[in-house]
């Protein structure tokens, strides 16, 4: 079964030798240095460079439609046969957005709230960015079901941040 991981930054080469991952995403801050693990490949490492933010603020990149469509070709042309990681600065908020909105991508007739419970089970400080789970909503065509969803499971624990988890793709 294809799996996806998510993690912070300062887990990121263990949690990639340890879940065996050969597909990587990184949602991270403008200038914060990010150094690809051995084991990824260039061209399977997507950098998105945006803030965790959801309304403008001087100083920093607010989640945009071209951020979603870059995560969703990527997703898209990930073959699911080894585990993909996605990783932010604290594993809580633009990465746990992006495990989100890639499984509603690859499973298009699963339902969002029962995948938003399953991210809410397996990591109980995932906060998704909404505004990411907005554009993906409305790029995904699923009529504010992403939103919905993910304002049901609530803000997560308040924490520095997040543990690694997984999200299996059913």
């Amino acid at each position: 079964m294809p799996r996806i991981h998510v993690c912070p930054l300062s887990k990121l080469p263990e949690t990639v030798r340890a879940t065996g991952a050969r597909s990587l995403v990184t949602l991270i801050d403008e200038g914060t240095p990010v150094r690809r693990p051995s084991g990824i490949a260039v061209e399977n490492h997507l950098v998105v460079v945006l803030s965790d933010i959801v309304a403008e603020l001087d100083g920093h990149m607010l989640p945009s439609e071209t951020h979603v469509e870059k995560l969703l070709a990527f997703m898209r042309r990930w073959d699911q046969t080894a585990p993909l990681l996605i990783h932010c600065f604290a594993g809580v908020s633009r990465s746990t957005a992006a495990a989100f909105i890639a499984a509603c991508a690859l499973r298009p007739h699963r339902n969002e709230a029962e995948i938003a419970d399953a991210v809410r089970a397996n990591s109980p400080t995932a906060t998704p960015n909404l505004r990411l789970v907005a554009i993906a909503d409305a790029m995904l065509g699923r009529n504010g079901r992403m939103v919905a969803a993910i304002e049901n499971i609530g803000r997560g624990w308040i924490c520095f941040e997040g543990a690694p988890f997984v999200l299996e793709l059913r």
